[in-house]
């Protein structure tokens, strides 16, 4: 007896569904988009660095460039799925591997930009924490996301983290001059 194997397709099964877009998909998506330019924009305004660094250059470029990205790209369809062979099929929320990457590193970046303000900072990590999170919600449960508003919260999140700078609420914490020297110590 011969056994003889057939090819597997390379594409997704013909017996799934087509994708049906949540109500009030589109307008989300649009204001998740519009959120993502705001916050770009922001990130291209922060003050550059006295002298021309890697850092610098990458967060006037590469950083905003990944938000944009991120937040143009959001795509419900691309959630969490069982493939035809029973597999857990991890979905992105439609944003690519390479630009979830630029805005992991966030965190591990922020510490050569010590001309930005610990305000900038902070606010800088809540972007990338907050871009993150809306594929994550989008991969995971689009339709909570999407129908309960949390978008649209992590949205109003996103402009508030990125908002024109000035004084915040409680003065006692603004810290105005960015870290210098060694371990962080003013005017070093």
């Amino acid at each position: 007896m011969t056994i003889t194997r057939l090819p597997t397709s390379a594409g997704p099964p013909d017996n799934l569904p087509p994708y049906e877009p949540w109500t009030g998909e589109p307008e989300v998506l649009a204001e998740a988009a519009e959120a993502g330019r705001r916050a770009a924009a922001w990130i291209r305004s922060l003050p550059a660095p006295s002298a021309r660094r890697p850092v610098g250059a990458w967060l006037a470029g590469a950083l905003p460039d990944a938000v944009e990205a991120a937040m143009e790209s959001l795509d419900p369809a691309q959630c969490d799925r069982m493939a035809p062979d029973g597999r857990l099929v991890e979905g992105n929320g439609g944003v690519e591997a390479g630009t979830m990457s630029t805005l992991t590193v966030v965190p591990c970046v922020l510490s050569d930009a010590d001309w930005l303000t610990p305000d900038q900072h902070i606010r800088l990590l809540a972007v990338a924490s907050i871009t993150t999170g809306i594929a994550r919600l989008l991969a995971d449960d689009p339709g909570t996301a999407i129908l309960h508003g949390l978008v649209a919260r992590m949205c109003a999140t996103l402009d508030h983290a990125t908002r024109p700078d000035h004084p915040g609420l409680a003065p006692e914490f603004e810290q105005t001059e960015p870290l210098s020297g060694p371990a962080g110590v003013r005017g070093a």
